[in-house]
């Protein structure tokens, strides 16, 4: 299945990547490894994965042609920002 970030998510996630990157070699590389871990249910279209070591929940959608990342989400800045993203 393909995996598709919107634009916006897309610049979340390489923001916080080359942030992490930036305060210790191959931090960035561990914070794209967490991606992959916890998920969890948010509403009938919505799942998470919540990482355990840096405050970020990756927000996506599971539509028929792929996976579609809408926010790469600090847990402490702007709950629900997201939710009007398509």
């Amino acid at each position: 299945m393909i995996v598709e970030f919107l634009p916006a998510a897309d610049r979340e996630f390489r923001e916080a990547t080359r942030y992490y990157e930036a305060r210790a070699p191959g931090l960035g590389h561990e914070f794209i490894a967490e991606l992959e871990h916890m998920r969890s249910i948010l509403d009938s279209m919505h799942r998470s994965l919540v990482l355990r070591r840096f405050p970020f929940a990756l927000i996506y959608r599971i539509d028929p042609t792929a996976v579609r990342i809408v926010a790469v989400a600090h847990k402490r800045r702007k709950p629900g920002y997201w939710r009007a993203r398509r």
